[in-house]
């Protein structure tokens, strides 16, 4: 069995309830900012200020922002003082973000060649 024989079994499976919970778990990558916030937490946990720098954003923005994947089980927060610093939670969500930016950048490079093969 393909391994998308075996997610398309895996989805049958499941009930609308737990669709709709991938859906939304989706729904929060499909977001640019939360993308550049991901991206800013993988060498280290950082706060909303250097998030905010980082993304260039206002702080408000970055938070709204972290709420969202904070509620997703995706960043986890931790409180210091005066300041609470973001870290992923879920390290797993790099290997599904790098698999979508190699299909993505697999896909450019294609239409690029095309796009040349076509102007010769």
């Amino acid at each position: 069995m393909s391994n998308n024989e075996k997610i398309c079994s895996l989805l049958k499976g499941l009930p609308d309830q737990a669709l709709t919970q991938i859906a939304q778990y989706f729904a929060v990558l499909a977001e640019p900012t939360r993308l550049r916030i991901l991206n800013a937490l993988r060498a280290s946990e950082k706060n909303v200020g250097e998030l905010a720098i980082i993304c260039s954003c206002s702080q408000a923005n970055v938070s709204r922002h972290l709420s969202n994947l904070a509620n997703h089980g995706i960043i986890a927060r931790e409180s210091r003082k005066t300041s609470v610093y973001y870290k992923i939670a879920d390290p797993s969500i790099y290997a599904l973000c790098d698999l979508v930016c190699h299909n993505v950048a697999s896909q450019l490079t294609e239409q690029v060649a095309a796009l040349s093969g076509k102007s010769n």
